[in-house]
């Protein structure tokens, strides 16, 4: 059985992501952890009739009691965007909330899973690497960015275009988690889609501006939340499998490129180059990352050139996560 921590449970995300690992019958102790309205949510969620005990913690006195013991820690806290705010925008508060979350991980379960959900990704996942370095406790296999939704969305939109595809097809994407640093290999979906250019171009674009959709049809009252507790739930479910199975476990993800060296090599020469951090296809495992996963055939040039826009375009949100730490030390 798995113990998950929920850091940021009572907010937009936060409560349908706890409410959907209450759902997982393999795990035993969910932990989750606000400044404000937990107690609420962990109670209301804890009358559900599956295995895990539900367990609140709030405010940062209490954070040390929600991560003691802890596997997995999931990490959707910080402020939603609104209507005109990019994910840069969001960057000065959410990289604070990180770092003084992924302080607390270091100290408290250092060997724990960590999955981020809070955006800009493409920052908090290079921050949340740099606080681990400084206190001597990183691993790169452990660290995992939650790119889901972006696949999620992918076949999803397919299926608008294309009523007779079932949703389950692979969509591999790469690069980040944010506007043009998304890219969907549509040219490598398995079953292999029959589109138009239009269509492709189409599609390309939902995928990466899914998001700001959202946002406009939520009018300001907040972004893609109920999506994102799904793709999130979905990979950590995915991850708790991993453990004990004898299948290929592949999720995608923003990872270390460090984590696989070998397997990071395809990647790398498709324009990822010179880049840490990438979104990538994982094999996923009780260590966290068992290996990169291969993308099954050559990426079109339009694919290739996408993947070069998003490496230029990564770079700097990269940069942008390993300075504020700096700074801050």
């Amino acid at each position: 059985m798995v113990s998950v921590a929920v850091l940021g449970a009572a907010g937009g995300i936060g409560q349908s992501l706890s409410l959907l690992l209450k759902l997982n019958q393999a795990i035993s102790r969910l932990s989750l952890y606000d400044i404000v309205g937990i107690p609420g949510v962990a109670t209301d969620i804890s009358h559900i009739n599956t295995n895990s005990a539900v367990e609140y913690h709030i405010g940062q006195a209490q954070l040390d009691a929600a991560l003691r013991g802890i596997d997995i820690v999931v990490i959707p806290a910080g402020v939603p965007r609104k209507p005109g705010m990019t994910r840069d925008d969001l960057f000065n508060i959410n990289a604070s909330i990180i770092r003084e979350l992924i302080e607390a991980v270091a100290d408290h379960c250092p060997s724990a899973l960590l999955a981020i959900i809070s955006n800009p990704v493409n920052s908090t996942v290079p921050i949340a690497a740099e606080v681990l370095k400084a206190r001597g406790v990183y691993d790169p296999r452990r660290l995992f960015g939650v790119t889901t939704l972006d696949v999620v969305r992918a076949a999803r939109f397919v299926r608008d275009i294309r009523p007779n595809i079932d949703t389950s097809v692979y969509i591999p994407v790469v690069g980040g988690h944010s506007g043009n640093t998304i890219v969907p290999l549509l040219s490598l979906a398995e079953p292999q889609l029959d589109l138009a250019q239009e269509e492709i171009e189409d599609l390309v674009h939902r995928i990466q501006y899914g998001g700001d959709e959202v946002v406009k049809a939520k009018n300001g009252a907040g972004s893609a939340t109920l999506s994102m507790a799904y793709a999130a739930a979905r990979f950590i479910e995915s991850l708790i499998q991993s453990f004990e199975s004898d299948s290929i476990i592949v999720e995608p993800a923003l990872v270390d490129l460090a984590a696989d060296t070998q397997g990071a090599k395809q990647i790398k020469t498709l324009g990822a180059d010179g880049l840490a951090f990438f979104a990538v296809p994982v094999v996923l495992g009780k260590v966290g990352i068992k290996r990169i996963a291969p993308l099954r055939g050559e990426p079109s040039l339009l694919e290739r050139k996408g993947i070069e826009i998003a490496a230029a375009a990564l770079k700097v949100n990269i940069d942008k996560g390993i300075t504020y730490v700096i700074k801050k030390s």
